[in-house]
């Protein structure tokens, strides 16, 4: 494992919040996706808003995105941690793992981002993105 990275979850300010931080922080937007350029299906009035960047400043990795349609952002579910792993064996090990007594938000799984993730939350209301890039 390479180390956990906190993802956090906006309701549709996610680029407003990033551009603060830049400014903050003196760091680097990177990686900015929308909901329309994904090749995923969405609804059309979430094109625009944020589906994935990173915010990177030295040793500092935050990543952020918009909520989906129908969530909300709330005091508490606005952060998960990402873990990011070095081979398949190793984040399959972890999940399996981690589901024994967890809530599976989405099953590990290939993306079309080109990874291995899978969305955890453990009982004790933690939530792990888990991610293997091949």
């Amino acid at each position: 494992m390479k180390q956990a990275v906190p993802y956090l979850t906006f309701n549709g300010n996610a680029k407003e919040a990033l551009e603060y931080y830049k400014e903050m922080f003196e760091g680097e937007i990177t990686g900015l996706q929308t909901f329309g350029e994904a090749d995923y299906p969405t609804p059309p009035e979430i094109d625009d808003k944020l589906m994935h960047a990173r915010f990177v400043k030295g040793d500092l990795l935050l990543m952020a995105s918009d909520t989906f349609p129908g969530s909300e952002v709330q005091e508490g579910n606005s952060i998960s941690l990402v873990l990011e792993f070095e081979s398949e064996e190793e984040i399959q090990k972890v999940y399996d793992r981690l589901t024994a007594k967890s809530t599976v938000h989405m099953e590990l799984q290939d993306t079309f981002w080109g990874a291995k993730f899978a969305k955890v939350k453990d009982p004790f209301g933690i939530t792990w993105d888990l991610n293997y890039q091949k």
